[in-house]
Parts: C-alpha cells; structure tokens; sequence
C-alpha cells in the first residue's frame, strides 16, 4: 500500500462516520510531516450548516493543532472533490497538495465544473492528484445515494396510502 493509499484509507474512515449519521458520505484528512494532524467528515445536516463540509472541518482542525492558518506544508486527503467553498478555503489556508479519489462533475472545482486550485491568477496554486482509491469512494458515494432514493421512494409510498 502507497503512502497516499494509506492517508486516503484514513479519508475513507472519516467519510464512513458522515454515512453513519446519514451525511454525504465525505472524508477528509491532512497530513504534515507524514503525520495525520486533522481530520474531518461532512456534518452539514448534522450540524444544520452550509459550511460544515469535510474540508472546512478538517482545515479548521488542522489551523488550531499547527496555530497557524497557513497549512503550506501539508497535503489533504479528499474522498470527494472539493466544491467551490472548499477549493477557495484550500487556497486560501496555502495547502501544498490535494489528493482526491473521485471526481464531482456536477460542482466539482479541482477540474471537474472548473479549477480553482490551480488558477493561475490567484497567487497560490495547490497541486492535485486524481483517483487514488477512486473506485473505493465511488461504490461507497453511489451505495449511499441509491439507499436514499430507495428511502425517499418507502417514505413517499407509506404517505400515499
């Protein structure tokens, strides 16, 4: 196993927690000096707030153990690819690397709907790598999906009788 395997296995843990409690399924860790110093989970139903997604949690985390909100040495691990809050809060924090296991066509923003982490016209550009573990977090990501459409389908078929 890979060192961006092991870190994203991590991720994959974090993103089991959001499933648990009926989350979208997001996972996220940061690594700094091969050490995992935050982690972080999707809790935005939980937590009934836009900006408790798995990134933001762990960035947060990670600027209180480091005391400092620049994380430039430090990579994230995602399960998902970061949405648009989230790639700006990556730039924003001076994350040196992001490593996502599966694309977001509809409102990804590390390539997917557009790139904001690397623009060139920001004055931080984070490097990115794809698909470790994608297969992993896809299956987990659709399994939560389809059980939710199944749900939302029981419940409409109980009020209809």
């Amino acid at each position: 196993m890979t060192q961006d395997e092991k870190y994203m296995k991590a991720a994959i843990k974090e993103a089991k927690k959001a499933y648990a409690l009926a989350e979208v399924p997001i996972g996220c860790v940061i690594v700094q000096n091969d050490k995992i110093i935050a982690r972080g989970y999707n809790k935005r139903n939980t937590q009934g707030n836009t900006l408790a997604h798995a990134e933001l949690n762990a960035i947060k985390k990670a600027s209180k153990k480091t005391g400092d909100w620049r994380l430039e040495d430090c990579t994230m691990y995602v399960t998902l690819e970061p949405c648009q809050m989230c790639a700006g809060a990556i730039v924003q924090s001076r994350m040196k690397k992001v490593v996502i296991a599966c694309m977001n066509p509809k409102a990804g923003c590390a390539g997917s709907v557009l790139n904001l982490l690397q623009m060139e016209q920001f004055n931080h550009q984070v490097e990115i790598e794809r698909g470790v573990l994608e297969e992993e977090c896809s299956t987990m990501l659709s399994s939560f999906f389809r059980d939710l459409r199944e749900k939302k389908k029981k419940e409409k078929k109980k009020r209809e009788e």
